[in-house]
């Protein structure tokens, strides 16, 4: 049997992975959530002062005095997730991203987004997030701002819940850049692609793009679920199987 724990992305807190959690616990599997400091359940404790590092302590602190732990980080976990992994790789037996990727030393999580969304999402933080936040979006297909094919196999429920428990993500995760250490551990990684085929990765990955250059290595295996950037939520069952392969 093994021991996951599980982070959650931008805007929402460990409810998200319940039925995940769930149904690898049904198989005999020990399993943690985080709950990140200012998001999710925690959104009353949203700061100026919550940063990288904060949410770096936050998973450390989760993973404790565990040992061999399949560590999963999902989208915009991946900066405080991988820096995280970085500081204690003896306890970790693999990292899984799913939907996401460790960005290059110096890389900001908004710099994987096309210039335009870029901009409108620094006019949130500035115009509704008083410069700390990033309001949450708004998880409606009618929405122009709202990337829909992220929504995929999504049920009105599921998108129900979303905007119910969604809260405005503390801005330095989203602006923050990802910080490296000069020799990055050989921790086995692997990604489970949604929004992306797997051949697509593997293509940005030979041509060099930046955001994808983490992605090359031995130490790599990938798997395709194809469906909404949200897996856990729109497809838990095969999701929860790939994670129980680990």
């Amino acid at each position: 049997m093994s021991t996951y724990v599980l982070v959650p992305g931008f805007f929402f807190g460990p409810w998200v992975w319940e039925e995940v959690g769930r149904l690898l616990g049904d198989a005999g599997h020990q399993v943690r959530v985080v709950s990140l400091t200012g998001q999710g359940e925690r959104a009353g404790e949203a700061t100026p002062d919550v940063g990288v590092g904060t949410h770096v302590a936050d998973i450390v602190g989760t993973i404790g005095d565990l040992d061999d732990v399949v560590l999963v980080l999902h989208s915009g976990a991946t900066i405080a997730g991988t820096a995280a992994a970085d500081q204690v790789p003896e306890r970790l037996r693999r990292i899984v991203y799913v939907d996401t990727a460790p960005f290059p030393d110096g890389m900001a999580q908004i710099e994987f987004l096309p210039p335009e969304v870029q901009a409108w999402q620094r006019r949130q933080i500035e115009t509704e997030g008083r410069g700390w936040l990033l309001p949450a979006p708004s998880f409606a297909e009618d929405d122009p701002q709202q990337d829909r094919a992220a929504l995929a196999d999504l049920s009105a429920r599921d998108l129900a819940l979303m905007r119910e428990r969604a809260s405005a993500q503390p801005a330095a995760m989203v602006l923050g850049p990802a910080r490296r250490p000069a020799e990055i551990p050989d921790t086995p990684r692997t990604l489970i692609a949604c929004t992306f085929a797997v051949e697509q990765v593997r293509a940005l990955v030979a041509a060099g793009v930046p955001a994808f250059s983490m992605l090359a290595g031995p130490e790599w295996t990938m798997a395709g679920l194809p469906t909404g950037h949200w897996p856990m939520l729109s497809r838990p069952k095969e999701l929860a199987e790939l994670l129980a392969g680990f």
